[in-house]
C-alpha cells in the first residue's frame, strides 16, 4: 500500500486552527473543524483524516460538510494558510494537474479541481474570465507543489 508522503501532524492542526480561528476536534480518525460566521448565516465543518486508507494506497482526505454540499479532496498533499485572505487552502497534484480546497475564516468554501498547473504561472490576463479564477486562486499554491518530474512535463508537451 503507497502512502503519502505529507502528513498532517498535531502541529498541522493548530495552525489549521488558528487560521480558521477555531480549535479542531479530535473525533476517531479525523480532526474536525467547525466555522460559523453568524452575521451571514454561513456555516461549514471540516474534517481532516491523516494518512488513511484510500483505495489500495494511504494519503490524507479532507471533507467539508455544508448546508448543500459535501465536498472530498483526496490525496491532500499539503496545504497554505493565508492570514491575509483568512483562509487556507488544502491542495493536491496528480499529472500536472492541481486541485485545490478553499477555507475561509468566515465560513465560504471554494473548490477548483483538475487545474493544469501551467496555468498557476501563467500571464492571468491571456485567460478568459470563466478560467481566470482558478488560476489565481491557486497560484499560491505553487511554492508547495513539488517539482515537476520530467516525464510529467514530457506528458504536458503533448
Amino acid at each position: 500500500m503507497a502512502t503519502s508522503k505529507f502528513v498532517f501532524t498535531a502541529s498541522d492542526f493548530t495552525k489549521l486552527g488558528k487560521a480558521l480561528g477555531v480549535e479542531g476536534k479530535a473525533r476517531g480518525n479525523n480532526v474536525r473543524f467547525e466555522v460559523e460566521n453568524s452575521s451571514t448565516k454561513r456555516k461549514l465543518a471540516v474534517e481532516v483524516y491523516s494518512n488513511i486508507p484510500i483505495g489500495k494506497q494511504r494519503g490524507n482526505l479532507v471533507t467539508v460538510y455544508t448546508h448543500n454540499a459535501h465536498l472530498q479532496l483526496h490525496f491532500c498533499s499539503g496545504y497554505i494558510v493565508s492570514q491575509m485572505l483568512g483562509e487556507v487552502t488544502f491542495i493536491g497534484e496528480h499529472d500536472g494537474k492541481v486541485s485545490g480546497l478553499i477555507i475561509e475564516k468566515e465560513g465560504g468554501c471554494s473548490l477548483y479541481a483538475n487545474v493544469d498547473r501551467a496555468l498557476l504561472s501563467g500571464d492571468f490576463t491571456q485567460l478568459g474570465p470563466e478560467v481566470m479564477l482558478s488560476g489565481i486562486a491557486l497560484s499560491l499554491t505553487e511554492s508547495e507543489l513539488p517539482e515537476p518530474s520530467k516525464k510529467s512535463v514530457k506528458n504536458r508537451k503533448r
